[in-house]
């Protein structure tokens, strides 16, 4: 039982987050409410009373934040580590509050937090005053569609109730927070350790007239009016129990639908219009937004999941190309054309960022040149799609217009973003389809054509044993072509440094070029450092099936550096060249290659001889 009981009803629901830097006292502050609001069980403030002994950092009284920190790792460092979700109510109104973490580090976290969230209480430590992450929380706010925001200027105890003090941070923050679009921003001065004006208006602090946190987070409206927007229905799941049922069920993310509708699947085009809509209580008459709906057409036309039903007056732009926001969330920096997975609703995609238009400098908001994102940056690019999709800009529909970029390899979230606007660019450009294809122009020649991926370390041997390999089919009578990283920065890669991004971008002209040979009926002989797997990936998604066969010329780097043809190891171990991959670069060694060729005591014409032997394996005489 509650401490103390109270009744529990239904109300109105306000989704809110406290954010700020670290050791502001967020989790003190929503322990506070917890307790104000006496929703606290028995045992656990008798349990939280015995860990204030342990962990706390109050003296003897009881440690209000251990009732949210609940990992050990964030009582024994005294910090919030991953986001805590807590329930409470009051009279008036129903809550779900999202503690984030302060720490830099896991500004990711936040971001989670922020993403469900109608309100965010940013807190500033009376002492500090705007610090760095107190900006980068509010424009990750502003960024992510929050437009009431509540400065608690907190230990306002720790300066004696100053007046003068919380004038001068709530100027400061709102000059800062001019340019990020806020609806509403509302100061309050508290002492979240002793709930002054939390839940109780102060006596502390006469020359305060404004309400407590408590009193504004009951009565701010921060409604939406979703039903009033453009009809947006993502299809979650394809329901067929049986042969006489056909339903798309799913949460209607805006707008209202009803029976006799018209409806368009947005991506295809194909129309048709609502039969019936389903729940379990029974067919309604009509829906808006926030219903889990199945939904019935009278037509039967190819709705898959993924797919959004939409009004045929108020289709979204479909485009594979658009403009928007990125937090980077990787430890791993963000390279322009390196390949991620995209997930913007229920869809899936390839999807690459094709250039980054600018860095923001959260402290100043002032746009910066950038060639990458590292972790916690936040920047401004263009991406490239696998398929055309249907866009909302964020700013007009979360569910249509968020998205997340996952790592290929590790399945990591690498960053969250945020749909501006799709690009229209190249409109009037098709893919042109000619009578004479890839497989013709292969039949002519009797050829399989495909690319031989040759990757290793400088010195490695890779150009020379694929010119053996070349030789042979040459002689075999077979179309064959060999793409060189020394030869290809003559021309093609000639503006191209040796940076990762300038690294990134080398490989995927080439495995551009390695496509069109491909696709002459030709088999294509690709020797590259290559040193990172997410482009080798890149290439080889470029591909059909079968025609991508990566070959990993595996040499000792101590054998490398031993033969060093061109002095390149003794001028890099001098610093006279950077980024030199084996001395102050990586390489990524292919963990799944079709061919692993050991080199150590072996000859070139060995070597070679093993890349033959697969190659008749597969049907191709050489």
């Amino acid at each position: 039982m509650p401490h103390r009981h109270l009744r529990q009803q239904q109300h109105e629901l306000l989704r809110f987050l406290t954010c700020g830097s670290v050791d502001d006292g967020k989790s003190t502050l929503i322990g506070r409410l917890l307790y104000d609001s006496q929703l606290i069980f028995e045992d656990t403030l008798a349990a939280i009373t015995r860990d204030s002994r342990k962990h706390g950092t109050t003296g003897d009284d009881i440690d209000l934040a251990l009732l949210v920190d609940g990992l050990e790792a964030e009582r024994q460092q005294g910090i919030t580590i991953d986001v805590a979700y807590r329930f409470f109510q009051t009279p008036r109104r129903s809550f779900i509050v999202a503690d984030t973490p302060g720490h830099e580090q896991y500004t990711r976290n936040m971001a989670t937090g922020a993403s469900a969230a109608s309100l965010a209480v940013i807190l500033i430590d009376a002492r500090k005053g705007v610090l760095t992450q107190t900006r980068r929380h509010s424009y990750i706010c502003s960024l992510l569609g929050i437009r009431d925001i509540v400065v608690a200027v907190n230990k306002i105890d720790l300066v004696k109730f100053d007046q003068d003090t919380f004038d001068r941070i709530v100027g400061d923050y709102v000059t800062f927070a001019s340019e990020l679009g806020f609806r509403s921003i509302v100061p309050v001065p508290i002492s979240a350790r002793y709930g002054d004006n939390v839940t109780s208006r102060s006596g502390n602090m006469p020359w305060y007239n404004g309400p407590t946190l408590l009193e504004h987070l009951e009565t701010v409206d921060v409604s939406q009016d979703l039903a009033a927007r453009p009809f947006r229905f993502p299809v979650q799941w394809v329901n067929r129990p049986n042969l006489d049922f056909r339903g798309f069920a799913g949460t209607i993310a805006s707008g209202r639908i009803a029976p006799g509708d018209q409806v368009v699947v947005a991506a295809s085009g194909k129309t048709s219009r609502i039969a019936r809509i389903v729940t379990a209580d029974g067919d309604l008459p009509a829906a808006e937004a926030g219903e889990a709906v199945t939904l019935t057409l009278e037509d039967e036309i190819d709705v898959a999941r993924g797919d959004i039903l939409v009004r045929s007056a108020e289709r979204p732009p479909v485009a594979d190309q658009f403009a928007g926001h990125l937090l980077w969330m990787d430890e791993e920096a963000m390279l322009p054309g390196r390949g991620y997975l995209m997930r913007i609703g229920n869809i899936w995609t390839p999807c690459s960022v094709t250039s980054i238009r600018h860095r923001v400098d959260v402290n100043t908001l002032e746009e910066h040149a950038a060639r990458r994102l590292s972790l916690n940056e936040i920047g401004f690019c263009n991406f490239s799609a696998g398929q055309p999709i249907p866009l909302d800009p964020y700013a007009d529909n979360r569910a249509t217009g968020a998205f997340i970029l996952v790592d290929r390899f590790t399945n990591r979230t690498a960053g969250a973003g945020m749909v501006a606007f799709p690009l229209r660019r190249a409109s009037n450009i098709h893919h042109e389809h000619f009578t004479i294809d890839k497989a013709a122009r292969a039949a002519l020649v009797g050829n399989t054509p495909m690319v031989l991926w040759f990757t290793g370390l400088s010195g490695s041997g890779k150009s020379t044993i694929a010119n053996i390999v070349e030789q042979a089919l040459h002689r075999a009578g077979r179309p064959t072509y060999s793409l060189d990283g020394d030869n290809i920065r003559h021309g093609l890669c000639r503006d191209l440094g040796f940076t990762a991004e300038d690294r990134v971008e080398n490989i995927r002209r080439v495995g551009e070029v390695a496509k069109l040979f491909v696709d002459a009926g030709m088999v294509v002989l690709c020797s590259f450092i290559s040193p990172f797997r997410a482009e080798r990936r890149m290439v080889r998604d470029l591909l059909g099936p079968g025609e991508f066969t990566e070959v990993f010329v595996d040499t000792p780097i101590e054998a490398c550096m031993a033969r060093d043809p061109k002095g390149l190891y003794a001028r890099a171990q001098a610093g006279q060249i950077k980024n030199f991959t084996g001395i102050d670069s990586p390489y990524e060694a292919p963990e799944h290659a079709e061919l692993h060729i050991l080199t150590a005591g072996r000859t070139p014409e060995d070597c070679a001889e093993e890349v033959l032997e697969r190659l008749r394996a597969a049907g191709i005489a050489c």
